[in-house]
């Protein structure tokens, strides 16, 4: 039986291993999987379930619970971005959530807008990953998102 410690994993192993988790969860619920070459633009993989309909799948991979972001100039909010949150906990399946990037057009708790004016900084869209933040990010539970998804296409 696997024990799922994550933690004999370095951080670009896990992030590979959220990688490919979300590519197989996608090909699960039929829908075509396309990888990029290169990533350069914040889009780790396209799927698609009809011609003409696709989305880009950014990933992200974090241990327990932290802050995760993305710089705004390589995620920009659209209808057809969505980022895809995968929680590793130690002795767990790995938790998938699926976060339509325009969701961050309405900062809140979770999902943060830092703009970072006159800083070092790029400016950037974040996630507070907390307990008291939880409740609100179950509503982008894999499952559920993917259900939406389809039924779109």
């Amino acid at each position: 039986m696997t024990e799922y410690i994550w933690s004999k994993l370095n951080s670009h192993q896990l992030g590979r291993y959220a990688e490919y988790f979300v590519k197989m969860e996608f090909t699960l619920n039929g829908f075509d999987v396309y990888s990029t070459e290169v990533d350069d633009r914040g889009i780790d993989f396209v799927i698609r379930k009809e011609p003409g309909d696709y989305f880009d799948i950014q990933v992200k991979s974090v241990r327990d619970l932290n802050y995760i972001f993305m710089r705004k100039d390589k995620f920009q909010l659209r209808s057809n971005l969505l980022v895809a949150i995968v929680l590793f906990s130690e002795g767990e399946l790995p938790h998938v959530y699926l976060i339509p990037s325009e969701e961050w057009k309405k900062p809140n708790e979770l999902f943060v807008d830092r703009k970072y004016e006159g800083k070092k900084s790029p400016p950037e869209w974040g996630v507070n990953l907390s307990l008291k933040n939880l409740p609100i990010l179950e509503k982008y539970n894999f499952e559920k998102q993917v259900m939406k998804l389809s039924l779109k296409i």
